[in-house]
């Protein structure tokens, strides 16, 4: 937690502001049974001055409203601060996970980053609020009350303190038993969030294949997990009211018991016994108060490691790791050179041993069978992973010497999945580029063959996009993702088999197209069919990570089983 009071920075004043508001609350409602314990006492004397009795019911007036716009200050200062600390973190943890690899998202899975920032910020952001109203001013009015005591009566304020050492030990120790349960109940939320993402986002499957059934089974364990971890932690927790409410009511009784003493030895009158009494009741209140304080702090102490977790995690991404980078003599574009790939510390390498090289301008394909490695050969052109041995160069430079801003510049990238975000048409093309015109647009889209999507919508570029572009079918989304990569005119062009939607017309058009490009890119086109990579200027072909064949379609046909396999199986189911 201590790592994180740094984005407190900025809010200084309210962070000091709140907690001394709170302190002169407190003071404040310090007085009151020194007030009551004078109108007591000036009753019981029989003098009956009723002037005296307003004067001072007009001070505790007076103490509360003071208390009251103190308490009003505290509370703004405190939920400007928290609101301001919770801003701040959610934008260093949302940048921190951005700089993340491809890999380090994949180990941490989508539903746990959702729930570090949502779930987790809010408890912080809970626990800063509390904090800084309630952490100075409970123990302030606690010992302060026992202070009061011994003023009164020595005996008494020894009830005070013994009481207030049992307490301590209650609290704490509740307190550090649940901080490691409560790390354990968001670690199960961390499963239900992802349970939930993925039912959500898989909808159409599970129905296609009646599994509603299966899921809600699922889920519903998930959530009984979470429940279970949450009634166990909450047990523990909820042991701190009784016995808070056991410790005081046992020494409210020796507190009386003393007083009864003292009253008879005539060493206390009426008023100071009360007086006690109510600084025993205002321990009660604030002990009740910081119990439900230390239960969310414990939580906050849980939730804060779990965002230092991620804050503390290095992009293992490898930046500038090749300083004798030389220019390649022979001057090819893009060249692997004996490159292998592994995820997470894998048994197996999802590449192994893969070199070849391309000419700028120069189309290439790429095919495999599921899992051969296709996807993730096109991921480290852009630097999306590191090579784990061999090198990855673009004009002769290691992609790793190269800023990623610079290198992904370079790229345009249509991943297998589109993705197109809530807003316009327009606004997603300029992704591509900001500047980009409406006749610069129109270009890429009609390159994309996505000319007919505009036109049969009523708003053209300035049609909404729902979000994940649903309201657009996939072979649309496919166009559009493919035009939003053109608009920034790349030099390498990355066609993750992102034409499998389309019909063949429409995929050689889109190839006819590309190769009319004025800016003449380096195209990778990764896919499933012969057809879509066949006028490619080179082909690899990978199975298992490796790549088992290289050259032009022709020349795999006849050097190439697997290609040869894979071109005959497709043009014979299409009766070709």
């Amino acid at each position: 937690m201590k790592k994180l009071l740094k984005y407190l920075r900025h809010y200084k004043a309210q962070a000091v502001l709140a907690p001394l508001f709170k302190l002169l609350e407190a003071a404040f409602e310090l007085f009151v049974p020194l007030v009551v314990s004078a109108i007591i006492n000036e009753i019981d004397a029989g003098n009956g001055s009723v002037s005296y009795v307003i004067y001072a019911c007009l001070i505790l007036v007076a103490l509360g409203v003071v208390g009251l716009i103190s308490a009003v200050a505290a509370q703004y200062f405190a939920a400007k601060a928290a609101v301001g600390f919770s801003k701040e973190l959610r934008h260093d943890l949302f940048g921190k996970m951005q700089s993340l690899s491809y890999s380090q998202i994949d180990k941490l899975g989508t539903g746990r980053m959702i729930t570090r920032m949502t779930s987790d910020v809010n408890q912080i952001q809970s626990g800063v609020n509390l904090v800084l109203r309630l952490f100075m001013r409970s123990p302030f009015i606690v010992f302060g009350a026992m202070i009061m005591a011994f003023t009164i009566s020595t005996l008494a304020g020894g009830v005070f303190a013994i009481t207030i050492a049992v307490l301590c030990a209650v609290v704490f120790g509740i307190m550090l038993v649940s901080i490691p349960l409560y790390k354990k109940v968001q670690s199960n939320l961390d499963e239900v969030t992802t349970s939930t993402r993925e039912t959500l986002t898989g909808a159409r499957v599970l129905r296609a294949f009646c599994k509603e059934e299966d899921e809600v089974a699922s889920y519903n364990k998930k959530n009984a997990e979470l429940t279970k971890s949450q009634l166990f932690v909450g047990k523990i927790s909820a042991l701190m009211n009784p016995l808070t409410y056991a410790v005081i009511n046992a020494a409210i009784i020796a507190l009386m018991y003393v007083g009864a003493i003292k009253f008879n030895a005539g060493a206390l009158d009426r008023g100071q016994v009360v007086a006690l009494y109510n600084y025993m009741s205002q321990i009660l209140i604030e002990l009740i108060k910081l119990a439900n304080l230390i239960i969310t702090v414990t939580k906050s102490f849980a939730c804060a490691g779990r965002i230092n977790e991620i804050l503390e995690m290095q992009p293992s991404l490898i930046y500038g790791a090749d300083s004798a980078v030389e220019e390649v003599s022979d001057g090819h574009f893009i060249e692997f050179k004996n490159v292998a790939l592994n995820y997470g510390n894998a048994a197996i390498n999802a590449l192994e041993n893969i070199s070849f090289t391309v000419e700028r301008g120069q189309t290439v394909g790429i095919i495999g069978g599921t899992g051969s490695g296709k996807t993730s050969l096109v991921n480290l052109l852009p630097h999306f992973y590191d090579a784990v041995t061999g090198e990855v160069l673009i004009d002769g430079v290691n992609v790793n010497a190269i800023g990623d801003e610079i290198l992904r510049d370079k790229c345009g990238i249509v991943p297998q999945r589109a993705v197109l975000f809530e807003g316009t048409v327009r606004k997603n093309m300029q992704w591509g580029a900001e500047s980009a015109t409406d006749e610069e647009i129109m270009s890429a889209i009609e390159t994309a063959q996505a000319l007919d999507v505009i036109k049969a919508k009523d708003g053209g570029l300035d049609e909404k996009v729902e979000q994940g572009g649903k309201n657009f079918s996939g072979g649309q989304r496919q166009r559009l993702t493919i035009a939003r990569a053109l608009v920034k005119k790349p030099e390498i062009l990355i066609l993750d088999d992102s034409a499998s939607a389309l019909d063949y017309a429409t995929d050689a058009n889109l190839r006819k197209s590309l190769k009319g490009l004025p800016y003449d890119p380096t195209v990778f086109i990764v896919s499933q069919r012969t057809s879509s990579i066949m006028h490619a200027d080179k082909i690899i072909v990978l199975d298992g990570g490796r790549a088992v064949g290289l050259g032009t379609h022709d020349e795999l046909l006849k050097t190439c089983d697997i290609y040869r396999e894979i071109h005959f199986s497709q043009f014979e189911k299409e009766g070709a």
